[in-house]
């Protein structure tokens, strides 16, 4: 909590300031997740990213303006073949969905951070997400918890028809997988 209150005590003291500009590194630690869900007329599935596999210390160049963080090259990059989705015949489906052969990556950017006035632990995420070559913007409600070390942690759910991507069908078509797939992430970060 301290941590949290601390973070709102430089937006509300920033807030006046023009722009200042930092930069950190955190790292995500073990205990962290990250999986993809999605639905099939006939189930569910998920798909756990190994986030052993991120590329740590993740440097932080960012600015504070107009009560908000800015962020420029907050980037976390994922391998496809790191998201394991239960078995070998999914992560084949999963890999050839997302064109892996390619385009390896998805890439998200945090674009900034803005302190909603709903939740206390609450802000608005602003992220570009690229996938298959096609990028988008979300805002997403991002819950901050002060544990041993700093918790973000949410849900966005998107259509990866917005991406151009088309939902395979299996078994001649009797099973069909939902355009709609929902992103959750627990991250737990350290400083580097």
């Amino acid at each position: 909590m301290k941590k949290l209150i601390f973070i709102l005590v430089i937006f509300s003291t920033l807030a006046f300031t023009k722009v200042m500009v930092n930069n950190t590194s955190v790292v995500i630690l073990p205990k962290s997740e990250m999986l993809i869900k999605g639905k099939t007329n006939v189930n569910s599935f998920k798909c756990d990213f190994n986030l052993k596999q991120i590329d740590n210390p993740i440097p932080l160049y960012y600015q504070i303006k107009d009560n908000k963080l800015v962020f420029d090259q907050a980037k976390l990059v994922l391998d496809n073949q790191c998201f394991d989705c239960g078995s070998k015949a999914i992560n084949k489906d999963f890999n050839k969905l997302l064109k892996t052969e390619t385009y390896p990556e998805i890439k998200l950017h945090l674009k900034e951070i803005n302190k909603t006035n709903k939740k206390e632990n609450t802000v608005n995420a602003k992220v570009e997400i690229f996938i298959a070559g096609k990028t988008q913007t979300y805002t997403l409600p991002v819950t901050i918890k002060d544990e041993e070390n700093l918790c973000v942690c949410g849900k966005l759910k998107l259509d990866i028809t917005d991406f151009g991507l088309e939902a395979p069908k299996k078994a001649l078509g009797l099973i069909v997988v939902s355009n709609e797939i929902e992103i959750n992430f627990n991250l737990s970060f350290g400083q580097k």
